[in-house]
């Protein structure tokens, strides 16, 4: 009868003369193909995109800067590409401010306008107390200037719901093809009182009334008017009391 041996093994992965010799006969597994070559394309891959789209996001002013340190024929393309989308932008723009809502006109302004364009609605607090409502509304303005071609609305919530919670104001309603896409109760979900003109701007991507390349919407520096006291300020317990549905 056949007595089985035991074949000493240290380290079954190691790479020894020792373990080739028993993987060539079957006593150990062949060694699993190591993952540092993929890993290493991938990331070899990720350097050359990165480098690829380094230009990416930038407007003209800041491609003219990179001069003397770019290609020039590699400058021209994305030059010819932000002209190219900066006409785009310019014929869409035909909003540019913030309209003023009537209820009565409210399914034209709004529901029929969105089947052309994005419509956005801040439903505004109707108490001169509520910090993230003043802050919106500046912030609105900004988008308003910037994004040319969506429809940014305002009205006072109350006077467009009759008895909506004052507690749950602002309110941001976004339309399109006729229905709401997204509404955000308060800007708790886009940072509170300290909400930034970026994080709006995230928003606008997210519900696609933005390209996620758009260089505006990738630009870090501020149109904004919305003072930093706004952001600072605490709200008063008025907010809290007032208006609210049991």
């Amino acid at each position: 009868m056949d007595q089985r041996v035991h074949v000493p093994i240290d380290d079954p992965n190691a790479d020894t003369e020792w373990n080739d010799i028993l993987r060539k006969h079957g006593v150990i597994p062949e060694k699993p193909p190591s993952p540092t070559p993929i890993i290493e394309e991938a990331l070899q891959e990720a350097i050359k995109q990165a480098h690829e789209n380094r230009l990416e996001g930038k407007d003209l002013d800041e491609l003219e800067a990179l001069e003397d340190d770019e290609d020039e024929a590699f400058l021209e393309k994305y030059r010819k590409q932000r002209v190219a989308e900066l006409s785009t932008i310019t014929k869409a723009s035909i909003y540019n401010q913030v309209y003023p809502l009537q209820k009565p006109d409210y399914a034209r302004d709004v529901t029929e306008a969105s089947r052309k364009a994005y419509v956005l609605v801040h439903l505004t607090s109707s108490l001169g107390t509520n910090v993230e409502s003043q802050l919106l509304t500046e912030l609105w303005r900004d988008l308003a200037r910037k994004f040319g071609e969506i429809k940014f609305c305002e009205m006072r919530a109350d006077l467009c719901i009759e008895g909506y919670p004052e507690r749950n104001t602002p309110t941001i309603l976004i339309y399109r093809n006729g229905d709401i896409q997204k509404q955000l109760v308060t800007l708790k979900e886009l940072g509170g009182q300290s909400t930034t003109l970026e994080d709006l701007q995230r928003l606008l991507v997210d519900v696609g009334a933005v390209k996620d390349n758009d260089y505006r919407a990738s630009s870090s520096r501020p149109l904004g008017s919305a003072s930093k006291n706004l952001r600072g300020s605490k709200r008063t317990a008025e907010d809290d009391d007032d208006d609210d549905w049991d």
